[in-house]
């Protein structure tokens, strides 16, 4: 059984299509950060050997304080939250999976390729999987709890421009599993960082070790100290989602002026309805502005925030 993978991103496919240069396009069809965390110089260290434990156990203290991770709680950094998602079959291992719909495909992915992909209103299946808050549509899962039997695995790669409607407090107890990005919030996506946050209960299923299924070293000695640094400044946080909360309603005011209506997103991605999907994405794309559309909806178009300089742009591409 497969499933398609559609995503973001794919900018070098949009320029094959309708020319220009790489660097000369606003890429709006991902959710990521416009303005990333900056940072001084990494250490030659950092490049040139095996990350040590020391430098794990920096990154392990950042992220507790910055996310409240209870102290029962195991962390486990990763090369981004993809490669996470990718080994949760392996992980759980028996059974399939609920995931209600439409959300990031990605989870639906690595459980149809292993022939484990089950029916979305089965509610009954062992594990149980919510993007929180949901990419597209940006609906948020106020209500889970942990479960007595199975695993919930909380997706809260866009949580972060939300910290107050995080779940990473039942992580205390076994039962839930909540899975963090650096590469959204931080704007830093091609750094691949991510974690798996979870009782120590959680971590190990069936005989399976989440840690083993990880491996050593799977994170870089450059994004070790680039996610401690990021994660031990609270300042440049509270700043970056008051500017994205900004940024974003600039982005639906333009975008109720040309016509589109808003059905949801978060600060970092928005979600509009407009009576042409196709229509609108190839219009934005002759300006070199790319967006993302979906398979399942002829009317819905996402877009990602531009940088502040960008607006201009968009605005004219509207037009």
């Amino acid at each position: 059984m497969t499933q398609s993978r559609d995503h973001g991103g794919g900018l070098d496919t949009a320029v094959a299509e309708f020319g220009g240069q790489r660097d000369e396009w606003i890429d709006l069809s991902t959710g990521i950060n416009p303005v990333p965390y900056s940072f001084d110089s990494i250490s030659e260290n950092a490049w040139t050997a095996l990350p040590d434990t020391a430098a794990f156990r920096r990154l392990d203290a950042a992220a507790r304080s910055f996310w409240n991770v209870p102290d029962a709680a195991h962390i486990i950094p990763a090369a981004g939250a993809s490669a996470i998602i990718a080994r949760m079959p392996d992980f759980t291992q028996h059974g399939g999976a609920y995931i209600p719909t439409p959300t990031y495909n990605e989870h639906a992915a690595a459980f149809a390729v292993r022939n484990r992909l089950s029916d979305q209103n089965d509610k009954t299946e062992d594990v149980h999987i919510y993007v929180h808050p949901n990419n597209p549509d940006g609906r948020i899962w106020p209500d889970i709890t942990t479960r007595e039997q199975g695993l919930t695995i909380i997706d809260e790669s866009f949580c972060d421009v939300m910290p107050d409607a995080s779940h990473i407090a039942a992580t205390a107890h076994p039962g839930t599993m909540v899975l963090k990005s650096f590469g959204k919030f931080w704007g830093l996506a091609g750094l691949r960082l991510g974690f798996i946050i979870a009782h120590p209960d959680s971590m190990s299923r069936n005989g399976i070790d989440m840690q083993e299924l990880i491996g050593p070293w799977a994170v870089s000695g450059p994004a070790l100290q680039i996610g401690t640094r990021a994660l031990d400044d609270p300042e440049w946080a509270n700043t970056t989602r008051t500017r994205l909360a900004r940024d974003a309603g600039r982005l639906d005011q333009l975008m109720a002026n040309a016509g589109a209506s808003i059905v949801g997103g978060t600060t970092l991605f928005r979600l509009y309805e407009t009576d042409d999907a196709v229509l609108l994405q190839r219009k934005l794309a002759h300006s070199k502005i790319w967006s993302r559309i979906f398979p399942y909806s002829d009317t819905f178009v996402r877009l990602g925030l531009p940088r502040p300089d960008q607006f201009g742009k968009l605005e004219a591409a509207l037009k």
